[in-house]
């Protein structure tokens, strides 16, 4: 549970790092769960709806950089996604009702795990109130040599940037440069979680360490924020429901939205998309 110090700090800031929130042995069983997945993933050389890999994946030497839709694959990923304190602390920020809107695992392997290049999860999914967070569950140490996550402290109450080049939808910030003066790495140990704005600016650099980077990422939306885009029913809001109930009175707030239209076709991902961008800032990190 937060306190009040935290409660603020998140929404003055738009992002905060909460250590000790799962246990040894519910991490433990995530990893376990995580290592049987890249093992099968020798069976595929292609991106499909479980898995999107990375370059150079092979059967010898299987990279996988994510794991679609984890709750819906495996019984511990659900539990993760409906750990009671993810949310009861999600509840204290944006409830009391919330459900989510989908899951996440993004993989950083040892010495290449692909970055993540700056962008707002709002320019991909507007909703009719920004209500919205992403969680993520630290299943290894979050650090600067793995490629932690990096925000820009503040950045939930400025504008929505531009996430198009050449007339496309690329998911990256393109309209601005971020001085990496002005972010922040939210470091938590394995177990502990992140939690950051729909609107706050991130990303993340390589791996450049010798262990693996895991975090489980949790897309978390008050009940009445209603999508603006890939909106799939009321029956996927009930079975997506964490806490309260599902309504059909949306909650207007005037908030910038900018539509992640047109996009080009094929993409499997944001590691995709991303790979249309001229400039890779976070990339030239590694």
């Amino acid at each position: 549970m937060l306190d009040q110090k935290q409660i603020d700090f998140y929404h003055n800031q738009g992002y905060l790092g909460v250590p000790d929130v799962l246990s040894a042995d519910e991490v433990e069983e995530l990893r376990r769960t995580t290592d049987e997945f890249v093992a099968n993933s020798r069976e595929g050389s292609e991106h499909d709806d479980v898995y999107d890999l990375e370059p150079g994946h092979t059967a010898d030497e299987p990279r996988v950089r994510r794991i679609k839709m984890p709750h819906l694959q495996h019984p511990s990923y659900d539990r993760a996604m409906r750990h009671p304190k993810i949310v009861q602390i999600a509840d204290q920020l944006i409830g009391p009702g919330i459900r989510s809107r989908g899951t996440k695992l993004n993989m950083k392997s040892a010495g290449f795990g692909s970055p993540v290049e700056w962008h707002q999860d709002w320019a991909f999914y507007p909703h009719t109130n920004d209500d919205v967070l992403a969680v993520g569950i630290a299943i290894d140490e979050l650090n600067e040599e793995n490629g932690g996550l990096l925000v820009v402290p503040g950045s939930h109450t400025g504008p929505i940037h531009d996430h198009h080049e050449n007339g496309y939808f690329v998911g990256a910030v393109t309209d601005t440069e971020i001085d990496p003066a002005d972010s922040v790495r939210i470091d938590v140990p394995a177990g502990g979680i992140t939690i950051h704005h729909v609107r706050t600016m991130h990303g993340s650099a390589p791996n450049r360490s010798g262990s693996p980077r895991r975090l489980m990422l949790i897309e978390i939306c008050a009940n009445d924020a209603w999508p603006l885009v890939d909106y799939k029913g009321l029956d996927d809001m009930e079975t997506h429901l964490l806490s309260g109930s599902v309504t059909i009175t949306p909650r207007l707030k005037d908030v910038p939205v900018r539509m992640p239209h047109p996009s080009y076709e094929g993409m499997s991902s944001i590691y995709d998309l991303q790979t249309k961008l001229e400039d890779r800032v976070l990339a030239r990190q590694g």
